[in-house]
């Protein structure tokens, strides 16, 4: 096991990302903010936090998306869904999605499909905490990365969160 981020390099990674996606949607003007459940939800809700420190907190339009009904890779097996709450339109607005770990593609895949049913969006955009970047499967890529590993096949990425695992790190196995 191996260290890619302690406690407080998260922290400081979240901060950097929130400010990345101010720099490129001034005021939040028009932009909503998508977690992708289940686990790229602890990430987005960090993110919504602090631009709400950043901007008037009602400018910070966030939701959250649950893509298992869209994956293609888990069709066989019986699923347990979570929930969905996105409380805005997207249509015409620029959305950014945010999800733990890109890895495949495939989860951001299903992601664009299950926004569809919410409307239009005029953009959409990527923000991952880890980018394992030789195993894509799809030509997907993040607009803001926390940080970009190398990693074999055989390796996994785990990311432990406060709320869910009582720790904070990302460490590869």
């Amino acid at each position: 096991m191996k260290s890619i981020l302690t406690e407080q390099q998260v922290a400081l990674t979240v901060k950097r990302l929130a400010h990345q996606i101010l720099e490129n949607h001034l005021q939040l003007e028009d932009t909503v903010l998508i977690g992708i459940q289940p686990r790229g939800v602890f990430l987005s809700d960090r993110v919504a936090a602090e631009l709400q420190q950043l901007v008037a907190p009602e400018k910070v339009k966030y939701g959250k998306l649950d893509i298992t009904f869209y994956r293609d890779d888990v069709r066989k097996e019986l699923h347990v869904a979570n929930k969905t709450d996105i409380p805005f339109t997207i249509e015409n607005k620029k959305v950014v999605i945010i999800d733990d770990v890109l890895w495949t593609g495939r989860t951001i895949r299903a992601s664009l499909d299950a926004l569809l049913d919410f409307g239009r969006p005029a953009k959409v955009e990527l923000c991952v905490l880890i980018d394992r970047r030789f195993s894509r499967e799809l030509p997907i890529q993040a607009d803001y990365t926390g940080r970009s590993i190398d990693t074999f096949v055989s390796q996994k990425v785990k990311v432990y969160w406060k709320e869910k695992d009582n720790r904070e790190e990302v460490v590869l196995l």
